[in-house]
C-alpha cells in the first residue's frame, strides 16, 4: 500500500480518495437518519472525516488498532475542524473483545462500517467483527462491509484473482473471502445479509441487519 504523510501526522492513502464518493453514496442508502456509527479499521481517517461531513446528523466514531492511524484520524479531525462534532479515534482491534470495558451509552451503536479489512486479515477477524458488533449494537443496527469478494466460489474479475494471489503470497492468512462464507459467519453471530451493492473496481458493499429486525 502506498501512502504519504503530511507534516501534521495526516496520512494520505490514495485508494481512499478514489472510493470515498461511491462508498458514501451507498452508505446514504442504508445508514440511519441519526445515531452513532462505529467504523472499524479506519486507517488514515480520510473516509471517516469525509463521512462525518457528509452525514452531520450522525456521530461518526472512527477506530483503528494502529497508533499512527489513530493520530492521523485525529489530525484529519483537527484539519477539518470536526473536533466538537466527531469524537477522537479509539484504539480498537477487532480481534480483542470486548471492544469496550464500560457499559455506557456512547459505546452503543446504530451502525457499523468496515472498509477493506477482511481480505487483509485472518479469518478470525471476520467472526470477531460480527460478534463484537452484535455486543454493542442497538436492536435495529445495520452493519456494512466494503471490499473485494469472491462470489459463488469464483473471482468476479481477472484483476481480483491476481490481487488474491498476491495477497496470499504476502501472507497465507490473507485473501479474498467468499461472499457466501462471510454471510454464513454473519448469520452465526446474529446478522443476516440484506443487500449486496455492486461497487466500482470490482468491489462490493455487503449490508447486514440483526436477525430479529429482518
Amino acid at each position: 500500500m502506498s501512502f504519504g504523510e503530511s507534516d501534521d501526522q495526516r496520512l494520505v492513502f490514495p485508494a481512499a480518495g478514489r472510493n470515498v464518493l461511491p462508498i458514501a453514496d451507498v452508505l446514504k442508502l442504508h445508514l440511519p437518519k441519526s445515531g452513532r456509527v462505529l467504523e472499524l479499521a479506519s486507517g488514515s481517517g480520510e473516509h471517516a472525516v469525509a463521512f462525518q461531513q457528509r452525514f452531520p446528523e450522525l456521530v461518526w466514531q472512527a477506530s483503528d488498532p494502529d497508533p499512527q492511524h489513530c493520530r492521523s484520524i485525529d489530525a484529519w479531525r483537527a484539519h477539518y475542524a470536526l473536533t466538537t462534532m466527531m469524537p477522537a479515534a479509539l484504539p480498537i482491534d477487532v480481534r480483542d473483545r470486548p471492544w469496550f470495558s464500560h457499559d455506557r451509552a456512547e459505546f452503543v451503536f446504530d451502525a457499523f462500517v468496515c472498509i477493506n479489512l477482511l481480505h487483509i486479515s485472518p479469518v478470525l477477524c471476520t467472526d470477531q467483527l460480527f460478534e463484537g458488533a452484535a455486543e454493542v449494537a442497538t436492536n435495529d443496527a445495520v452493519l456494512m462491509i466494503y471490499g473485494p469478494f469472491m462470489r459463488h466460489g469464483a473471482h468476479t474479475s481477472v484483476s481480483n484473482a491476481a490481487f488474491d494471489a498476491s495477497l496470499r503470497q504476502r501472507n497465507s492468512a490473507w485473501g479474498l473471502r467468499e461472499m457466501e462464507w462471510v454471510s454464513s459467519r454473519a448469520l452465526a453471530a446474529g446478522w443476516s445479509l440484506t443487500a449486496v451493492e455492486t461497487m466500482p473496481s470490482n468491489n462490493f458493499t455487503l449490508v447486514f441487519g440483526l436477525d430479529d429486525n429482518i
